[in-house]
């Protein structure tokens, strides 16, 4: 059984197609999947989603790219949303970007804070994005870290060994994508051979991202598998392994 850990079945080219999305991933061993939120707008499309979908689970957050549109959500706010929802299972995604900085920095670090007190609170998983902000949020991540045990899902990591080691030194999880499989990967792909088995999880960050061979494709749930194939290759262990570890890592992080 396969799980990806980073979904967004609300996006329209995959959400006008979902039965035979499903089906598919269904059919690669693909049984469960986490579809994140990021703004208000996607969440009600996540709460039919899971609704109508028994092996499909859902978080709640606000992407750092949307914060600037969002800055009334809140810790009350998201935890309020959170105790509505039994299937709304993490927090995020959430983070910083300053790659392409659509909203202020000070803006999206406010929103980050929010979202780790509200999974501060409600004791779940807190997805993260960083894309050039290694040190900022490793800093808050750190920083808020101290006197509570957060769980954190760092997800498509295409970081630094440096920040990769110093997410683990503080309990990360670390999710990788089709990213591994692109020729250009070499490096990640030296970084996450050093990242322990029990500490990964696998993701397709549909419809983005989709992994050779399905390169200017949109990325679905399906697909999973060649970053699985990909991934065992790295670590010199087998798919099964990898499926095995991935999936108890994330039966244990979101408590399914």
């Amino acid at each position: 059984m396969i799980i990806d850990s980073h979904c967004h079945l609300d996006f329209t080219n995959i959400y006008n197609q979902l039965d035979d999305i499903v089906d598919r991933a269904k059919d690669n061993d693909v049984n469960y999947l986490l579809t994140i939120c990021t703004t208000l707008k996607s969440f009600e499309i996540i709460k039919l989603i899971i609704n109508k979908y028994k092996n499909i689970y859902g978080t709640f957050g606000i992407h750092p790219h949307e914060t600037k549109d969002h800055d009334h959500v809140n810790k009350k706010f998201i935890c309020d949303i959170k105790k509505k929802y039994s299937k709304i299972i993490g927090i995020g995604e959430t983070g910083l970007d300053f790659y392409y900085e659509n909203s202020e920095k000070k803006v999206q670090k406010k929103s980050f804070i929010e979202h780790i007190y509200a999974a501060q609170e409600l004791n779940v998983p807190l997805i993260v994005h960083s894309r050039n902000a290694e040190t900022e949020t490793y800093e808050i991540l750190k920083s808020e870290n101290k006197n509570f045990n957060l769980k954190i899902l760092l997800h498509c990591f295409t970081g630094s060994y440096n920040f990769a080691k110093k997410l683990l030194d503080i309990g990360c999880h670390i999710s990788v994508s089709g990213i591994i499989t692109f020729k250009n990967s070499n490096e990640l792909s030296e970084t996450v051979s050093n990242i322990p088995l029990n500490k990964l999880l696998v993701e397709t960050d549909s419809p983005y991202l989709a992994p050779a061979p399905h390169r200017g494709k949109s990325n679905e749930p399906s697909y999973i598998v060649h970053t699985i194939e990909k991934l065992s290759s790295i670590k010199k262990t087998t798919k099964e392994n990898i499926i095995l570890n991935t999936t108890n890592n994330f039966k244990k992080l979101f408590q399914i």
